[in-house]
């Protein structure tokens, strides 16, 4: 049995994350003890930082003021005034040439139809996580991205707007990718702050992504002492082999 307590744990020791890792769940059926909001939210993905304080499922009714997350979440049962809704964000982005109308098909979406979505800190996470999020600044997603590639033998993608299509694009693919967020994620979470941008991980694969994650920032954290120690050295005048600042390192 998967110990995500532990599997969350460890990222947060290896990656120093402000924000514990999120464990996104789609479901028909969420456990009936979970709390539900206690009001709607601008956009769907202000849920993500709600769930850094425990576990929350959410229907379609708590997204439906975001007409663009309901679409890529592809929530079940909406009201008759989405598509409305739908519409008239789309001809207010179009005329901005934001997202034209050859852009849409280009924005995951989530491929079966779900009723909830259950989000939660992956170590108190109820369910097998669907995708985990992880809220990171540029030197720990370089450790994030080096683990990606060992674990997919790929390079991740690099999605913009809208932040929540990573959800669908790792959901529907089985493989990670990177949100450079938008601008309305930015303006509903504190902590998408300009430095920081989202991973998402697909939850089957979880244990293989946290093990290359473990491994690759010792060695991040011993490669960056080398390199320090390199660059003091040629500072001072010398001309140090790759063989004789390693000898430097291990002394």
């Amino acid at each position: 049995m998967t110990n995500y307590r532990t599997l969350a744990q460890t990222l947060q020791d290896s990656l120093q994350l402000k924000l514990p890792p999120i464990a996104v769940s789609f479901t028909d059926n969420a456990p009936a003890h979970l709390p539900t909001p206690a009001t709607q939210q601008p956009a769907g993905c202000a849920f993500w930082e709600q769930a850094a304080q425990g576990p929350l499922a959410t229907s379609t009714k708590d997204h439906e003021l975001c007409a663009v997350g309901v679409y890529t979440h592809n929530l079940a049962d909406a009201s008759p005034a989405y598509a409305s809704e739908l519409g008239d964000v789309l001809k207010v982005m179009a005329n901005l040439e934001y997202v034209r109308a050859e852009d849409i098909a280009l924005i995951p979406v989530l491929k079966q139809p779900t009723k909830q979505v259950v989000y939660a800190p992956l170590a108190e996470t109820p369910l097998a996580p669907d995708v985990i999020l992880l809220f990171a600044h540029a030197s720990q997603g370089l450790i994030i991205a080096e683990a990606i590639q060992q674990v997919e033998m790929g390079i991740p993608p690099a999605l913009g707007r809208p932040a929540c299509a990573v959800i669908p694009q790792v959901a529907n693919s089985g493989r990670a990718a990177l949100s450079l967020g938008c601008c309305g994620a930015r303006a509903y979470l504190d902590a998408l702050t300009d430095d920081i941008a989202l991973w998402a991980l697909p939850g089957a694969r979880i244990e293989q992504y946290v093990e290359k994650v473990e491994k690759l920032s010792k060695a991040n954290d011993l490669l960056t002492t080398f390199h320090t120690l390199r660059r003091q050295d040629i500072a001072d005048g010398q001309t140090p082999t790759y063989g004789a600042s390693l000898a430097r390192l291990s002394a």
